[in-house]
This record gives structure tokens, C-alpha cells and sequence, in this order.
């Protein structure tokens, strides 16, 4: 199988047996646990973006949707809601301004340190301010900072500015808490930006991620659609389809609310 850049190694074959290796750790969900999807990077409706909406609307599951604003442009705008009407299923909200990395040195950031608080509340207003002009009520007050990370003056800022909620990586919250008021739906899956360089050992990591997740009572699932392929989509679509015979027992789909 053809890896295109970005693509993990995980994808460079089907996942195997995918059904008997998703359903026993279903079986090993706590009791109710709260699992929802998001899908960063978003601003063209690509093929690889439509295939993707395409699964969870098959399987009539919610996704999350981080809009990077200064990718987005009125055409692009126009077709992300013809192909995503269904405003139970499929929400925009806002993943930083232009998804450009400010650290002079250390982990990658777009709202870190190395920037004057000045410099980051006028990124953080006019990307709300170009989602709100151009998807209207479908823009949600909601942030996922690109790299899943921001400083604690962001933190100030986008309770200042009166955002809903947060979306970061599990334990930004340690590193960075919130102001009250300001929740965190962290990511603890991500399926598609994997650093492991062996196939095997990533589907074993990934496999481990969730269990651990839904052990937990808490799994928020982070999406990358340019780095699928189709054995990614094809994971992805029997991940939603164990999930959905799973959930009248221990699955409670759950937004960024």
C-alpha cells in the first residue's frame, strides 16, 4: 500500500481481525463512558474530508470540527456546510489562526510563550471573527489550540474573550490549569499522528491508548483526515460500528459542551 507523506506506518496495511480487536475492548469500557471525536485541520473540503464525514454520518455519530480560520475562505466555507448540514452531527469551532508555530525553541505552539499577549489576543479575535462572518450561527465559541497546547496567558484570554471551552491533549491540564469557568475536553486517542516506526508496535500502542481511555470514563478521540488513507478510513469506520453495538451498554456520545 502507497504511504503519502504525514501518513503513520500504522496505516502502511489493513489493521487486521478489526472487529475482534475492537469489540473486547469495548468490553472493558466503564460503565457509561463519555467518548467523543475531533477532527483538527479543517478548512478544505477535500476527498479525504468528505470520506471521513461520510463515515459518521453513516454511523450517526457527532465530530467535532477545528476550523483553522486563516485557511478558511468564503467558497471553502460555502462547501463545508453543504457537505456537513446536519448540525446535530457535525460542529466548527475555532483551532488557533493560522496554524503557524511561534517557539523560538522547545515543543511547537502557535499561543506559547515566545509571543506578547497583545500579538495573542488579536489572532484569537480574528479568527473568531472570520469563522463567526463566514459559518454564521454554525460557529461554535469553542478552541482547540494547533499542537494542543497554549501558555497560561492564552488561558486568561480565552476566558476573557468568553469561550465556552477548551480542547487540548490529556494532561495540558496539569501543565497549564484553566481559569473556573473554562472546561477542558482533552483528546487522550489520536489515531492518526503516530510516532512509533513499526506497524505492529503502533497498532498495539493505539489499541492500548483506547483501552486505557475508555477504561477511564473519558475518550476523546483526536482525527487528522489529511493523514488518512484508506486503511485509516477503513479503521475508522469499523471503530464507529463497535462503538455503536457496544452503546446501549457502556457508550455515551458526548460533544464539546
Amino acid at each position: 500500500m502507497i504511504i503519502r507523506p504525514g501518513v503513520s506506518p500504522i496505516w502502511s496495511e489493513p489493521f487486521p481481525d478489526m472487529a475482534a480487536a475492537l469489540d473486547p475492548a469495548f468490553e472493558r469500557a466503564a460503565s457509561g463512558v463519555r467518548i467523543f471525536f475531533r477532527a483538527d485541520d479543517v478548512a478544505v473540503p477535500s476527498a479525504g474530508f468528505r470520506r471521513m464525514v461520510d463515515i459518521f454520518r453513516t454511523h450517526e455519530v457527532s465530530l467535532e470540527m477545528a476550523v483553522t480560520p486563516a485557511w478558511l475562505r468564503k467558497d471553502r466555507a460555502l462547501e463545508l456546510m453543504r457537505l456537513c448540514p446536519e448540525t446535530e452531527l457535525f460542529r466548527f469551532h475555532q483551532h488557533g489562526w493560522r496554524h503557524v508555530s511561534h517557539q523560538v525553541s522547545g515543543k511547537k505552539g502557535e499561543f506559547g510563550a515566545d509571543r506578547t499577549e497583545a500579538d495573542k489576543r488579536k489572532d484569537l479575535v480574528r479568527g473568531a471573527e472570520k469563522l463567526s462572518g463566514l459559518l454564521g450561527s454554525r460557529f461554535e465559541r469553542r478552541f482547540t489550540p494547533p499542537w494542543n497546547r497554549f501558555d497560561p496567558v492564552t488561558a486568561a484570554l480565552l476566558r476573557e474573550l468568553e469561550y465556552l471551552c477548551v480542547s487540548r491533549s490529556e494532561g495540558e491540564e496539569r501543565k497549564v490549569p484553566l481559569p473556573q469557568g473554562l472546561p477542558d475536553h482533552f483528546v487522550n486517542v489520536d489515531l492518526h499522528t503516530r510516532n512509533e516506526s513499526d506497524s505492529a508496535q503502533s497498532r498495539r500502542a493505539l489499541l492500548a491508548e483506547l483501552v486505557e481511555a475508555l477504561e477511564s470514563g473519558h475518550c476523546g478521540v483526536m482525527l487528522h483526515h489529511q493523514r488518512m488513507n484508506g486503511a485509516a478510513f477503513e479503521f475508522l469506520d469499523a471503530l464507529l460500528a463497535a462503538l455503536v453495538r457496544s452503546g446501549s451498554k457502556a457508550v455515551r456520545f458526548a460533544d464539546m459542551d
